[in-house]
């Protein structure tokens, strides 16, 4: 193997929010064909989870067992293929394909400016900002099978609905084709622009937080009920409602999986209460709580 294996590596330095406990042993391949190789490696009862930057995701205090995965940096390679269509690594974080696209001057990419993970992230829920959601401009994804199998699958393949795609949840993605139309590459930069002032203007893009916590009820907002609820700035041990942003949940210093954890039940419980709404997470909570 070229990648670098750590065993018993805490996992907090991995995610947005600096908080996890550590993973029996943590894979960071050296490209993709290393990715393959190493997976074909691994006993087939052996867990395996996947990782991009980190966010959208609890780590729990006791960290997770098995094999983890980091792509973050790795699977990196973007560019043109000869159909104009864009080919996009699991690795690539989203905002440099918003990048790539818009100063190529393709359009259709730019909410991806708004999502603080990868591409592979990205694919597994369906991720959104600014009304826009990643698997409308997927052609076609790569993905890998635990013998080291890949596999090219359309979108027909997978039932996909807001902040969630359904279909071969024992495999991972390795990258995927967009097809977005040409447009004028000034504006597409311009809305870019604009997509992260708003998003510094009102997100804690500052402070460690996983994004957004809850997903929004149909026609409504997460955020409002929550801030509505009188629960900006609620804080449970190290963990606190953003005053900036009600649907993200902040880690002001010393917060563990457990504060984060208890810090979401509560706001659930709260907002059920008061509007009759149970909110429904959006974070992926992951591993053994102590």
């Amino acid at each position: 193997m070229k990648g670098q294996l750590l065993k018993h590596e805490k996992l907090a330095k991995y995610t947005s929010w600096r908080i996890g406990g550590p993973a029996d042993q943590l894979y960071i391949p050296q490209d993709r064909q290393d990715l393959i190789e190493f997976i074909k490696t691994l006993p087939d009862s052996e867990p395996v989870f996947w990782m991009g930057l980190g966010s959208n995701l609890l780590v729990r205090d006791g960290g997770i067992r098995g094999t983890v995965v980091n792509t973050k940096g790795r699977l990196k390679e973007m560019g043109l293929t000869d159909d104009g269509s864009v080919y996009v690594e699991a690795g690539v974080p989203c905002a440099h394909v918003a990048r790539f696209c818009g100063e190529r001057g393709l359009i259709g990419a730019e909410f991806l400016a708004g999502i603080p993970g990868t591409m592979g992230g990205a694919l597994k829920m369906n991720a959104g900002a600014f009304d826009g959601e990643t698997w409308a401009i997927v052609k076609s994804v790569d993905m890998l099978d635990r013998s080291g199998k890949v596999t090219q699958r359309k979108p027909e393949d997978f039932k996909i609905s807001y902040r969630s795609v359904m279909g071969f949840e024992n495999e991972c993605f390795l990258s995927c084709l967009l097809t977005l139309q040409q447009g004028d590459t000034t504006a597409s930069q311009q809305k870019i622009k604009g997509l992260l002032e708003k998003r510094g203007a009102t997100q804690p893009t500052n402070q460690p937080s996983c994004g957004s916590v809850f997903k929004n009820p149909q026609g409504d907002y997460a955020a409002r009920l929550i801030e509505q609820a009188g629960l900006k700035g609620y804080a449970i041990g190290g963990a606190c409602v953003s005053e900036k942003h009600a649907n993200f949940l902040i880690n002001t210093g010393n917060a563990t999986a457990a504060d984060i954890e208890a810090l979401i039940q509560y706001v659930r419980d709260k907002v059920e209460q008061q509007y009759g709404v149970v909110l429904q997470t959006e974070v992926c909570m992951v591993g053994v709580a102590i």
